[in-house]
């Protein structure tokens, strides 16, 4: 199955949900579907419930380091962290830049993400 990006919506702040939403999909197809689709076929359903919530634990920990949450090492003088940007571009130019630090939190939307709900504004369509 292969997904087109639908056009953001006007507005400033559904524009920003509907990005968030869209990287929200983006970890969930890309990240967690690849995870999923290496579990055997012929795994019984009590170990597949047991990958499944290892895969979804994996995930919410990356969500808490793209939050900031977690993910600092650091000593008095140094400091290593991570920081993620989502970005909408147009024709190849960056319009705008959400740094996860500063949304709504990619951990808030894990629950919605992982039951296939990526918000109120449609992100994709399904090109056949």
């Amino acid at each position: 199955m292969s997904f087109k990006l639908t056009n953001p919506p006007a507005g400033d702040r559904s524009r920003e949900l509907w990005l968030q939403h869209a990287a929200g999909f983006i970890i969930f197809e890309d990240m967690r579907n690849y995870a999923v689709k290496q579990i055997p076929a012929d795994t019984d359903a009590k170990t597949r419930g047991q990958i499944l919530n290892g895969i979804d634990d994996a995930i919410y920990g990356l969500m808490m380091i793209m939050d900031g949450v977690v993910g600092v090492l650091e000593n008095d003088e140094y400091k290593v962290s991570f920081e993620s940007n989502i970005l909408l571009e147009r024709n190849g130019e960056v319009i705008q830049k959400i740094n996860t630090f500063h949304g709504d939190g990619m951990c808030m939307g894990f629950h919605d993400w992982r039951d296939g709900d990526f918000g109120e504004d449609s992100i994709y369509t399904i090109v056949p």
